[in-house]
């Protein structure tokens, strides 16, 4: 039964989580010590080990309580297993456009060789846009909400492709009763007056990339000159996020987030989340960078250092909520009630076959940070996909095909990691990134952790 459960503490709080049903339960000290015991049937032997060291009676109610939860499904949860959907062919729901494959930046971590993903910088088409939302539509069957991204490179140094696609996906909207939900990532640089009034007007999601505080920002993110960018983005972003009609958030559902990256050169990025934060940003991501042989990239060694900055970074995040100034952290934001559905659990982004991303070509590719990557080419817009089994076989490296997730605790919340990052290290999507592991199983029970002691205050009428 130990692989049904896992348990930690942090802060001064005992936390059980039941892995298949996703119940997290705040425990005191003695049922966190009961549970390296007990499974389910052995409620004798439970006694028999922690009596003197708890009462006995206490013991025997606290074990009355946990096969209650047995009962109500929320400790030893059955398993989980693969629905028969997964032996199908997918549906395309989501397409990355690799609109601008070339930069205005030079940051010193790019997976994306500054914008040209190790080909020849160029821009897609219209035309290749344009066959894009209709591949797009081919592929969703009758699935009606689908997602676009805009990404590069830089996107908006292609402003006329994305202009151009959005008109027609919004034609094709009326046409065919699809809904297109449209994000762009942007560096900021070219963000002004007409094009942020035109992303609004279209109603863009938009995703601003920034490192947080201005030394960390402009050591990692130079232009191509070599010089800082953080005044310049910064001033765009705040013009960015004052004309949006809702703010940061709207009844659309249109966001606008800050997204950040930090490397071995900050790794008290908790100093970083909370200058942005300073800075008048509320909807935060900031993610570990990943580089294979890099001294910007992270080992084993530097885990108990990051885990250390994620406790860090769970008090300061509570302080602000308990002060009246608190902010959205990505990572921290966790349905605990109400999680992603079976499949979105098991599977994760859908990357390969329910995502794909086009290069400005019109090359397929499994998602954005596959591009460039000649093995994983699976067909252009134009033939389709040609290779029939690399979807296949991403649809079915879900969390219970994979050896190391199998009996991992984290497997239903990170479904299995990032299968690009897994081919960096190790060249089979399979074999998950072992220090990515590490660390996002801290910060998902940094994540827990959080929602529990928000549950918990509210509870106490906080």
């Amino acid at each position: 039964m130990k692989e049904k459960i896992h348990k930690f503490e942090q802060g001064g709080y005992f936390v059980l989580l039941d892995v298949n049903s996703g119940a997290v339960h705040v425990v005191d000290e003695m049922v966190y010590a009961m549970m390296d015991i007990f499974d389910g049937e052995n409620d004798e032997a439970v006694i028999a080990a922690l009596t003197g060291r708890y009462d006995a009676a206490e013991l025997r109610e606290a074990l009355g309580e946990l096969h209650e939860l047995i009962k109500a499904g929320e400790l030893f949860a059955p398993d989980i297993d693969v629905p028969p959907t997964f032996a199908q062919k997918g549906l395309v729901k989501s397409l990355c456009l690799m609109v601008a494959q070339d930069c205005n930046l030079r940051c010193k971590y790019c997976f994306g060789d500054g914008g040209g993903y190790g080909m020849e910088r160029a821009m897609m088409s219209e035309e290749v846009g344009r066959r894009a939302v209709d591949f797009l539509i081919e592929g969703s069957g009758p699935r009606r909400h689908c997602e676009i991204d805009f990404f590069g490179g830089e996107p908006l140094l292609n402003m006329k492709t994305v202009k151009a696609v959005t008109v027609y996906a919004r034609a094709r909207e009326r046409e065919t009763g699809k809904k297109f939900k449209l994000t762009l990532t942007t560096n900021g640089m070219l963000l002004n007056d007409a094009n942020i009034a035109w992303l609004n007007e279209n109603d863009f999601s938009l995703v601003l990339s920034l490192d947080g505080r201005k030394e960390t920002n402009d050591a990692a993110r130079p232009d191509v000159g070599g010089h800082g960018t953080y005044d310049r983005v910064v001033r765009n972003f705040h013009r960015c996020v004052a004309s949006r009609k809702g703010g940061n958030f709207d009844y659309r559902g249109v966001y606008t987030y800050l997204r950040g990256t930090y490397t071995h050169n900050n790794m008290d990025f908790t100093k970083d989340v909370l200058a942005m934060h300073d800075a008048g940003f509320d909807i935060l991501s900031v993610e570990p960078v990943v580089m294979k042989d890099s001294p910007l990239g992270f080992t084993e060694a530097d885990l108990p250092r990051i885990a250390e900055e994620y406790d860090r970074l769970t008090e300061a995040y509570l302080a602000r909520r308990r002060e009246g100034r608190g902010f959205f952290f990505f990572h921290f934001n966790m349905d605990l009630s109400n999680g992603p559905c079976v499949a979105k659990r098991l599977s994760g982004c859908g990357a390969g076959h329910e995502y794909l991303a086009v290069a400005e070509n019109g090359d397929l590719y499994p998602c954005h940070q596959f591009v460039g990557r000649a093995r994983y080419k699976l067909g252009n817009l134009y033939d389709g996909v040609t290779n029939e089994e690399l979807p296949q076989y991403f649809r079915e490296s879900h969390v219970l095909n994979k050896e190391t997730c199998r009996n991992c605790w984290a497997r239903f919340f990170c479904s299995g990691g990032c299968h690009a990052n897994a081919d960096l290290f190790h060249g089979d999507i399979r074999k998950p990134y072992e220090v990515g592991c590490e660390i996002q199983k801290k910060r998902l029970e940094c994540a827990i952790l959080v929602q529990a002691r928000i549950a918990l205050e509210k509870m106490d009428g906080k």
